[in-house]
């Protein structure tokens, strides 16, 4: 998968864990018998204030704050067969049977190659998805430092806010 592409896939991936935080996130109450209109008002103006302290806009789409880690990948079963094929043919001319020793190397280093390569693989998965939690940490962490902030604005307009 491409870097953008896992972008993108992260991307997507996020708004769905996070768009249930939305709906859910703060109870407002006017306390001093605010009009609905004086209330979406002063939670405008909070928003505003909010992000600006905090950097944080919760209307827009969540973003990776760093680049996926690099996919790497080592040869495979083919690669392994040709380097065990090589080793082999040595040393079955050393032995007296090139032939052998190539079709024993290459059947060896095949079984190498898949291994290392279902290896790599894994440890890949294992990256991305250590990475893809650093990033829901970070993204939450930003999210509860700007509706501590929000809120504070809002209990300072005389709201209570849970």
């Amino acid at each position: 998968m491409k870097p953008g592409s896992r972008i993108l896939v992260f991307a997507a991936c996020m708004a769905l864990l996070v768009a249930p935080a939305f709906a859910s996130d703060l109870f407002i109450y006017p306390n001093a018998g605010q009009s609905n209109e004086q209330m979406e008002k002063d939670k405008f103006e909070c928003y505003g204030w909010a992000k600006q302290q905090t950097g944080f806009d919760p209307m827009q789409a969540p973003t990776a704050s760093s680049p996926p880690p690099e996919q790497t990948t080592s040869g495979g079963a083919v690669s392994g067969a040709a380097r065990g094929a090589a080793l082999g043919a040595i040393g079955g001319a050393i032995a007296g049977d090139a032939g052998k020793g190539a079709a024993i190397g290459a059947g060896t280093g095949a079984a190498m190659g898949g291994m290392r390569r279902r290896s790599s693989q894994q440890q890949n998965a294992q990256e991305q998805a250590q990475w893809e939690q650093q990033q829901k940490a970070q993204y939450e962490a930003s999210r509860n430092e700007y509706n501590r902030a929000y809120g504070a604005c809002l209990q300072g307009r005389n709201y209570t806010v849970n």
